[in-house]
């Protein structure tokens, strides 16, 4: 080939300017470099080439009779210009424009004509794959059928022309889905082939062709001859391609994606194996710069991402990923491929998220899918799958997140999809769906009526589409069903009811024995008639109901995911049963099921702590002796599920709807049971599970990363681990099972593997009563329970064993007292408020505290001494610490002992475990922010942070002042980088629906506790909130202590002041300024551990001044 350029440039150089046969020349020259463009890719050729070109059409003008060839041969080159890495547009519009010159030289009856119609045919054509535009594509087919109609039977030609109709006839089936079209195209191939008998150079061509097109039928109809076929046929077009043929590798690609599509149908590993090997061999057949590398990369990552989903390797994913970015780079900004190379690797990324939960793989997906979205305008036929790629990855982002704009956004774009895929489309339904779904996920989030009817109405359009024999046909009817459920659910109209029972006895059938989904069939047939039942009574529907439940369960033996779902689903119904008909061995199987919870050996999921909180229940309301193995079973399967859980606050409302009520009640069993250290363990496993959660992953975490390469491996293996078992348990629409089994299995072994590791036995494993206990050491502490079973104390010591102190009160009065409180709290000024403060305060006394005290006086437990009230439900809401019965010559609480607060007993333990790495430096910073971006102005702010100065500044290491426009949100965040000591006066906002949101006003907006617990501060010692409500947390959850002042705590403060109600400017200041004189030791130091009494000290300096009583006891102190 070289020799040949060679030759053709040495004939050129004869003939120059104004030599006749110089247009030859320059034609001769131009194809050899076209061809040695095709052998090797060499793009300067293909250039040369067309400037070549363009210099012989000049030399031949309008009238030269070989203008017409000149014309073709620019076209050609600028064509196959246009499909290599660059692109350009003007290339294909120029293409055309000539070809069209070219036509008009050629009338009817010229003998080149067919020629003309074939190249004009082949640019418009191109130019519709590229752009859309359907009209070129029409015109097109017409010129093809314009050439074949002169080119009669035995025209050397007639192949050709017969493969380029049927090609057309292809890409327009798949742009409008007429069946007529792809079978008059493979009628076309088929006749082409015979014209390309065995020995003719074209034969692989056409058998090429044809298996594509064959390939094509069997993805719209599904018949597996057309498969089987396409793939024989690529197998005898790669034989008659051997090594060292220009066209190997397109042969080599066209029977992997064959091969792939029928792993996709049967499933049969060694073909997606195959595919795999095809594909690389493929890779290697295309040197760096040839201009097919795009598509063979993006053929591979196909492949090798079928592969991660079947056998769940990483690398393969890794490799996918990169192949992927490849492609991209080889698609730059105005490459026609750009848009479904960033849409490739959207996808490839946003399944990486989905195993490992990585935050910027999604967010980086979004993006790539919104570029993508810009590429395919309006009229473009990939549009529609576009926007619902988009709209996929938001739903996605909502559901890890919350965010409902997320949500609100991807329904629009499903919306956009719909519109674009009218009926006979073939993502009609896919898209119906889509919409169904998120239309659905909205109602749920919002209970906006209008959402959840459109979304029945799509899957009733959706199962209309997916007719008997359909392989999506029950999932249709699933979710129909589930839809028409939640309305039931929602409005009790009983024939929503009815057709969900039938939907379901309908999507049963269509999963007979051994099928993969008949487990899940099972289940949700019996739910919906347990619902009738429920709603009717009609015997027969709950006999039916237990007999389906008994089908599903032995469908999951031990170690299934759904084995908990399906032993609790049984359980409850025998209860219905039980409870209906009185026949005692139904009580019997209900508890022996329940009784087989604790050996569960799967992940578990939210609807295994359902089942586990509903044993308790029913042995409650029974007083079966199974009750106390209820409790532990259950806040086992809490502590394990919180576990999988990410730190997102979203997951938050997981946990309040998981443990409400749950930890408070178990305490009140053991008590009851006489077994109280399993009371406090129980206890503690159960409350403040959120904020507990992040500090047993955190600290860890952190001596694991200690341990060098092999821990830090371990550390990063379980967090993917937790997260994919997580993803998994959330797609609940198809039976995940064996992957949960597996990923259970690789859990748990991560797991053991970490326990072996020194001082990480009892990773992640809740703290035993003897860990508990050292909370203990400095003084007892108080649990105080209020259980809708029994109130009660118990006083946990260090060296004795814990006293349990019976309280006679109920939790309704506990809830009505801390309603009164709230009442009270919130107008807190007038003399009436002030006498119904000390009524309530009086009672607090006489009911709780005074019996803790009369107990803590037998434990020689002396006056003067610190004690730590741990109080849970409405009691966290009551200022135990201020009790007292309010008489001359009678002592209040305060008069007797140092209270101080814990929200754990763990909490606690780890607050004085973690001990100062900066002794010998103590950095502090006071910030002030007295006129905030909203709220009044604070007046005293300037005077406080002016006295903390003058008394501390003389004594630390350094001391920092933030005030006003430099105390913003990143501000603070920042100095807290740099100092372990904190005061901080501003507005404390509350806010008790959203405890997340909680915040202290900056001069720019408000610092969130949600800002505060993603901080990693390094050793932080001590906290003065000097604000109001920072120890208020959610009114609907108190056990969670999401609050400022215990998420100070939870974020490593070992010592934290902060306030229960608003507190006045003046007394602020006035505490602060008592407070610091009192903190400072004998040394000079500062020590946070004697903020408790130097509060309660501060605090006693205000009983002689007139101040309000609610004033002199709004601070209140939580820790070491």
């Amino acid at each position: 080939m070289a020799d040949d350029v060679e030759h053709c440039r040495a004939a050129l150089e004869r003939c120059p300017p104004g030599h006749p046969d110089r247009p030859f020349s320059l034609h001769h020259l131009a194809v050899s470099l076209r061809d040695r463009f095709k052998q090797r890719g060499v793009l300067s050729d293909l250039d040369e080439s067309i400037e070549l070109n363009r210099a012989a059409l000049l030399l031949r003008p309008l009238g030269h009779p070989d203008r017409s060839l000149s014309l073709n041969n620019l076209a050609v080159g600028l064509r196959e210009r246009f499909f290599t890495q660059r692109r350009v547009p003007s290339d294909m519009d120029e293409s055309i424009e000539l070809n069209r010159a070219a036509l008009l030289l050629r009338p009817v009856g010229h003998p080149d004509r067919p020629f003309s119609l074939h190249h004009l045919a082949v640019s418009l054509r191109d130019r519709s794959k590229q752009r859309g535009v359907l009209s070129d594509l029409d015109e097109s087919i017409e010129l093809n059928r314009a050439a074949l109609l002169l080119l009669p039977s035995g025209h050397p030609l007639r192949p050709q022309s017969l493969n380029n109709l049927a090609v057309n006839l292809g890409e327009r089936f798949t742009q409008r889905g007429v069946p007529s079209d792809l079978d008059e195209s493979i009628e076309l191939h088929q006749a082409a082939l015979l014209l390309h008998p065995l020995g003719h150079p074209d034969r692989p061509f056409s058998l090429t062709s044809l298996a594509d097109s064959l390939r094509d039928r069997f993805k719209h109809r599904g018949v597996p001859s057309d498969l089987d076929e396409s793939i024989e046929l690529n197998r005898a077009a790669l034989l008659l391609r051997p090594l060292g043929h220009s066209d190997r590798s397109q042969s080599l690609n066209s029977l992997a994606i064959s091969v792939r599509e029928r792993f996709a149908q049967r499933g049969v590993p060694s073909d997606l194996d195959e595919s795999i090997e095809l594909f690389r061999a493929a890779l290697l057949l295309l040197p760096p710069g040839h201009f097919l590398r795009w598509s063979s990369f993006n053929n591979l990552a196909v492949s090798l991402h079928y592969r991660f989903t079947l056998h769940g390797v990483p690398s393969d994913l890794d490799e996918c990923i990169e192949l992927n970015r490849t492609a991209l780079l080889l698609s730059p900004p105005g490459h026609s491929d750009r848009p479904l190379s960033l849409s490739n690797l959207a996808f490839s990324l946003g399944q990486r998220f989905t195993q490992r939960g990585v935050p910027s793989d999604l967010d980086e997906c979004i993006e790539l899918n919104r570029a993508a979205l810009l590429l395919f305008p309006s009229g473009h036929p990939d549009r529609s799958q576009s926007l619902d790629n988009l709209a996929v990855s938001l739903r996605d982002r909502f559901m890890q997140r919350g965010i409902l704009s997320d949500l609100d956004e991807s329904i629009e774009l499903h919306r956009a999809a719909l519109l674009l895929s009218p009926p006979g489309h073939s993502n009609q339904s896919l898209s119906l769906i889509n919409l169904a779904l998120s239309l659905q996920d909205r109602f749920k989030e919002r209970g906006i009526p209008s959402d959840l009817d459109e979304s029945i109405e799509l899957h009733r359009a959706a199962l209309l589409l997916s007719p008997p024999g359909n392989f999506n046909r029950s999932t249709c009817l699933n979710n129909l069903a589930a839809s028409l459920q939640d309305r039931f659910t929602d409005r009790g109209i009983p024939s929503d009811l009815d057709e969900c029972i039938e939907l379901h006895r309908a999507a049963l059938l269509l999963s007979p024995h051994g099928h993969s989904n008949r487990s899940t069939c099972l289940n949700n047939l019996a739910v919906s008639l347990q619902g009738r039942f429920t709603e009717r009574g009609i015997p027969s529907d709950l006999d039916e109901c237990i007999e389906l439940h008994r089908a599903a369960l032995l469908l999951s033996p031990p170690g299934h995911s759904n084995r908990s779902l399906s032993l609790g689903n049984l359980a409850l119904t025998l209860r219905d049963r039980f409870t209906e008909r009185s026949v005692p061995s139904d009580l019997d199987e209900t508890f022996s099921l329940f009784l087989q919870l604790p050996h569960t050996s799967h992940a578990v999921s939210c609807s295994d702590l359902t089942v586990a909180k509903s044993w308790v229940t029913i042995a409650e309301e029974t007083n079966h002796g199974s009750a106390l193995v209820a409790y532990q079973t259950a806040l086992k399967f809490l502590d394990q599920h919180v576990t999988l859980l990410s730190s997102s606050s979203r997951h938050f409302d997981v946990v309040r709807m998981a443990s409400a009520s749950l930890a408070v009640d178990a305490f009140s069993c053991s008590i009851r049971h006489g077994a109280l250290t399993t009371a406090v363990e129980l206890v503690e496993q159960g409350r403040a599970v959120f904020l507990t959660q992040l500090a047993r992953l955190s600290s860890p975490f952190d001596e694991l990363s200690l341990l060098g390469d092999t821990g830090a491996a371990l550390a990063e293996d379980f967090k993917q681990l937790s997260f994919r078992l997580r993803s998994a348990f959330d797609q609940s629409t198809k039976d995940q099972s064996p992957q949960i089994r597996q990923l259970t299995m690789q859990w748990n072994d991560v797991l053991s593997r970490i326990r072996m590791l020194p001082n990480l036995s009892r990773f992640l494993l809740p703290p035993l009563f003897s860990d508990l206990q050292k909370a203990a050491e400095e003084g007892p502490v108080i649990i105080v329970n209020a259980s809708q079973y029994s109130c009660d104390a118990l006083i946990v010591l260090c060296d004795q064993n814990s006293v349990h102190i019976p309280i006679d009160i109920t939790r309704a009065e506990v809830t009505e007292l801390s309603s009164d409180f709230q009442s009270v709290a919130e107008q807190f000024g007038s003399s009436d408020r002030q006498n119904k403060l000390v009524g309530i305060l009086r009672k607090l006394w006489r009911h709780i505290v005074d019996p803790v005290v009369q107990a803590l006086n037998k434990s020689n437990v002396h006056p003067g001494s610190r004690i730590w009230w741990c109080p849970t439900a409405e009691f966290t809401l009551l200022p135990l610490h201020a009790a007292g019965p309010y008489e001359r010559e009678r002592d209040n609480l305060s008069q007797i002992y140092v209270s101080s607060y814990t929200p754990a007993l763990a909490t606690l333990v780890r607050a004085r475990q973690r001990l100062s790495q900066y002794a010998s430096t103590q950095c502090f910073v006071a910030i002030g922010q007295g006129n905030p971006d909203r709220g009044k102005a604070l007046r005293c702010v300037a005077p406080e942070l002016a006295a903390i100065a003058q008394r501390l500044a003389p004594i630390v290491s350094s001391f920092t002042p933030l005030e006003d426009s430099d105390a913003t949100v990143q501000g603070v965040l920042d100095a807290l980088n740099h100092n372990q000591w904190l005061h901080l006066a501003c507005h404390g906002m509350p806010n008790r629906q959203r405890p997340f949101e909680s915040s202290f006003a900056m001069r720019d907006g408000p610092l969130m506790i949600r800002d505060i617990i993603r901080s990693n501060w390094e050793n932080p010692e001590f906290a003065f909130l000097s604000a109001c409500h920072t120890t208020v947390g959610d009114e609907k959850s108190p056990d969670e202590s999401i609050h400022l002042a215990a998420a100070m705590q939870f974020s490593g403060f070992r010592s934290v002041i902060g306030s229960m109600w608003s507190v006045d400017d003046e007394v602020a200041r006035q505490v602060v300024s008592a407070f610091y004189d009192k903190l400072v030791d004998d040394s000079g130091r500062l020590d946070c551990t004697r903020a408790a009494v130097a509060l309660h000290k501060a605090v006693k300096k205000l009983r002689g001044k007139n101040i309000p009583l609610e004033q002199q006891i709004v601070f209140v102190h939580i820790g070491v």
